[in-house]
């Protein structure tokens, strides 16, 4: 079996057995068990694992060092700590030095099977984010011997070097999207949200009778709104408490961050404007530039609700039980006119059912 599989690492033999049924009958999971960390990680060497679970207090090694080694093989590897006892000091370390999640005796399978999904599909993610750059950089080479012969004949090749424009934009759109969709899964607690904004902006758009061209730039904005935060710091963006006025200074630098790097796409002008925008409220209060009313794009008024309506109803590092549905339809109403244009809230009410 070459995908599923768990190396699993701990000195105690009652937590191994229960767990080895579990995982190996139950979860229908390949599983390596070692019950040192030296055997561990010759193991980690040896063979290819989407998950690690391993126990911190194994007696010969210590737990953040371990976490370096198996980061030191492989950066991307996804592991889950599994505690006697839940300490905040402890997690926060282990959280820090790129631990994924983690468990507490006694052990919740419910939970646990969902992290271990939930971890497998974010190492699939990484991997397939990993080819890709590869792939990326030998295209790249393969273009640019390309570009030099269609050098040699660009009066009798137009259509040929239309078809590479189009070709490129194709790759840098994909490129910048996995890249997106890496930043998004860097965090667990934000897997896939830009793919759900998308999917509210649309839903409102097309109710605002918008054209076709305009509902495609909305969705490419979606996917691409939260670009800038690859310049925000790990420990600012998934900070389980309030944020200081420094940190806060830091994460409203995202959207110029954004638009600056997709400024060299000028075929994304349209987008880029969006990206910039979409932290402007209706009443001046937002960022980066503080526009008011209808001086935002209609598509950024979208945006920000949409997103803001995604991360009401989804969990996250500072707020683990996510809004009802109904508690985050009166956040929205309650604050039409003022963050949000009062058009777009009267749209999204009649379409919220859809979403």
């Amino acid at each position: 079996m070459k995908n599923n599989r768990i190396l699993f690492i701990c000195d105690d033999n009652e937590i191994s057995r229960y767990l080895k049924e579990q995982l190996m009958i139950d979860g229908g999971y390949f599983v390596t068990f070692e019950e040192s960390s030296k055997a561990g990680l010759e193991a980690f060497r040896q063979n290819s694992f989407d998950i690690i679970i391993f126990k911190p207090q194994i007696s010969d090694s210590d737990s953040l060092g371990l976490v370096r080694e198996f980061k030191g093989i492989d950066p991307d590897c996804v592991i889950i700590a599994c505690l006697e006892e839940e300490r905040p000091e402890a997690i926060e370390q282990l959280l820090g030095l790129g631990v994924y999640d983690f468990i507490t005796k006694p052990i919740n399978l419910e939970r646990l099977f969902f992290s271990i999904k939930k971890g497998i599909n974010l190492h699939n993610l990484l991997l397939a984010n990993r080819r890709f750059n590869q792939g990326l950089k030998e295209g790249n080479a393969a273009l640019e011997k390309q570009n030099v012969m269609l050098a040699r004949r660009i009066e009798d090749s137009t259509r040929n070097l239309t078809r590479l424009y189009e070709d490129l934009r194709s790759t840098y759109m994909r490129t910048i999207k996995v890249l997106a969709q890496a930043i998004d899964a860097r965090d667990h607690y934000t897997h896939s949200h830009s793919e759900s904004v998308a999917k509210y902006a649309t839903i409102i758009a097309l109710e605002m009778n918008l054209s076709a061209k305009e509902v495609e730039v909305i969705r490419q904005a979606c996917e691409l709104h939260d670009l800038g935060k690859i310049g925000i710091e790990d420990s600012i963006l998934m900070k389980p408490g309030p944020l200081t006025d420094e940190e806060w200074l830091q994460i409203r630098k995202h959207p110029v961050i954004g638009a600056q790097i997709l400024e060299p796409l000028t075929f994304l002008n349209d987008v880029i404007d969006l990206v910039r925008q979409h932290h402007e409220h209706y009443d001046g209060s937002g960022y980066p530039d503080g526009r008011r009313g209808e001086d935002i794009l209609l598509g950024a008024r979208i945006i920000n609700l949409a997103d803001s309506y995604e991360a009401m109803r989804s969990a996250r590092s500072y707020r683990k039980v996510p809004l009802t549905k109904e508690g985050a339809v009166e956040e929205i109403r309650k604050n039409s006119g003022a963050q949000f244009d009062p058009k777009v809230v009267e749209v999204f009410l009649r379409v919220v059912d859809k979403l």
